[in-house]
């Protein structure tokens, strides 16, 4: 499986020279890719992106002068938010 942000970050994360960041990333990628068979790829997309997110908004915490943290930021948010749609339950009928 293969998520372009991932590849985005990891760019990122060596311009700023985050090499230990780099390491977790690659190893919870490596986890979840474990995962797709059971819990389907967009499960593990959207794992993927909430992880990303978590990083990118501490990263835009630490270096709040860099633009294209933010930016990225607000790109990942807004496709891990498109992807928690589909795992949204629908509200039940009789209790609105």
């Amino acid at each position: 499986m293969k998520v372009e942000e991932v590849e985005r970050v990891r760019a990122l994360l060596e311009e700023l020279g985050e090499d230990a960041l780099i390491a977790r990333l690659d190893s919870f990628v490596k986890l979840n890719e474990g995962l797709e068979s059971k819990k389907g790829e967009d499960y593990v997309r959207l794992s993927v992106l909430s992880f990303l997110e978590g990083l990118l908004m501490s990263l835009k915490l630490k270096y709040p002068e860099n633009g294209e943290i933010g930016e990225l930021y607000e790109e990942v948010r807004a496709r891990r938010a498109e992807l928690d749609e589909l795992f949204r339950k629908p509200a039940m009928q009789n209790l609105q």
